[in-house]
C-alpha cells in the first residue's frame, strides 16, 4: 500500500516531464502534494509541474547547475532516447541521452546528496554476464552502459540509486504513434486497416498506471538501493494477441493485414521477474490486458481525431 503523505511538501526533480510516462508520473506526484520540477529541452509552461526547467542533460556543467538549484530529495530520470534501430547514427544519440544524462545525474546526484535516485532501464538490456553479452541495439548498449555505472556509484560511493527495467508500457496519451498500441488503435478508429509484422513476437505489457505506480514504490523503499527491478506484468502476450483484442474492442469484424512489414532481426523475448519487485518493494501490477487496451482506446476515442 503506498504511503499517499509520503511525498506531501518533498521536492522531486523529473526528467522527461513532458514524455509520455514522465507527465502521468507527474500528474500523480502533484495529486500526492509533492513539489514537483521538470526538466525538457524546451521551454514549457503545461503540466502538473511548480516549476519547468530547460536544460540538455548530456551537458556535466549545465546537469550540476540543475540539480544544485534544485537540491531534490528525490530524482525520477526518465528522460531518454528510445530506438531500436540498429544502424551507426544512432549510437551518439543513444550515448548522449541514455548513457552521459544518466552519468552526468549519478555525478551531481553524488555531491548533493541526493536521498534517492530512480533511473530507468530497460528490458532491451543484456542479460546474463554483461562482460560476455552482446547489446542488439545502441540503445540497449547505452542503458546497459547507465545500469552497470548506476550499480558502481552504488557500491563505490554509496549513491541511495535504484533501476526501474521497464517492459513494453503502453496507454493513454502515448506520444509516439508509431508505437504498436496507438498505432492500431488510431488506425482502426479512422476505419483503416493497420499493416503489421507477422505478430509472433511475444512481449510482456504493462500499463501506464502500474509503472507509474512502481516508480513511486521504488522512490519511498527503504533498503534497495543499487538494485534493477523489473517494471511489467509477468506474462507474454503476442503482438498478434493485443492486435486482435484491439480489433475486437474498436471494430468486431474488421481484420488487420500481418506480414506486410518486415520483422526486425533480434528481438528480445523476455519476461519481468514480478515476484522480485514484489518481494522488495510490495509493488505489482493491477491491470489485466484487456482492461488496459479498453482504457487506452476510450482515450484516443475521446481525444484524438
Amino acid at each position: 500500500m503506498l504511503d499517499t503523505t509520503f511525498f506531501k511538501q518533498r521536492t522531486v526533480l523529473v526528467t522527461g516531464a513532458s514524455g509520455f510516462i514522465g507527465s502521468r508520473l507527474c500528474e500523480r506526484l502533484s495529486d500526492l502534494g509533492a513539489i514537483v520540477h521538470g526538466v525538457s529541452r524546451r521551454q514549457r509552461k503545461d503540466g502538473a509541474v511548480s516549476r519547468w526547467w530547460q536544460a540538455e542533460l548530456d551537458d556535466e556543467f549545465a546537469t550540476k547547475r540543475l540539480v544544485e538549484s534544485i537540491a531534490p530529495d528525490i530524482i525520477f530520470h526518465l528522460a531518454s532516447f528510445v530506438s531500436g534501430k540498429r544502424e551507426m547514427e544512432y549510437v551518439m544519440p543513444a550515448v548522449r541521452s541514455n548513457f552521459l544524462s544518466t552519468l552526468n545525474l549519478l555525478i551531481s546526484a553524488t555531491g548533493v546528496a541526493c536521498p534517492k535516485i530512480v533511473l530507468t532501464g530497460s528490458l532491451e538490456e543484456a542479460e546474463g554476464d554483461v562482460a560476455t553479452a552482446t547489446p542488439v541495439s545502441p540503445y540497449a548498449a547505452a542503458k546497459g552502459a547507465a545500469s552497470t555505472y548506476a550499480r558502481m556509484f552504488h557500491s563505490l560511493y554509496g549513491t541511495p540509486v535504484v533501476t526501474a527495467r521497464l517492459f513494453m508500457v503502453y496507454g493513454p496519451n502515448q506520444k509516439d504513434h508509431s508505437k504498436l498500441v496507438p498505432y492500431v488503435s488510431l488506425s482502426l478508429l479512422r476505419g483503416q486497416l493497420p499493416q503489421l509484422m507477422s505478430g509472433t513476437r511475444e512481449v510482456d505489457w504493462i500499463y501506464v498506471d502500474d509503472v507509474v505506480d512502481a516508480y513511486l514504490s521504488l522512490a519511498r523503499q527503504e533498503g534497495i538501493e543499487g538494485e534493477t527491478i523489473d517494471v511489467g506484468s509477468g506474462e507474454l502476450t503476442s503482438v498478434r494477441c493485443v492486435v486482435e483484442h484491439l480489433v475486437e474492442i474498436v471494430r468486431p469484424g474488421a481484420r488487420a493485414e500481418f506480414g506486410g512489414v518486415a520483422d526486425r532481426p533480434f528481438e528480445r523475448v523476455r519476461v519481468a521477474d514480478v515476484e522480485h519487485a514484489y518481494s522488495l518493494t510490495g509493488w505489482q501490477p493491477k491491470t489485466p490486458l484487456v482492461e488496459g487496451l479498453k482504457q487506452t482506446v476510450d482515450w484516443y476515442r475521446t481525444n484524438v481525431r
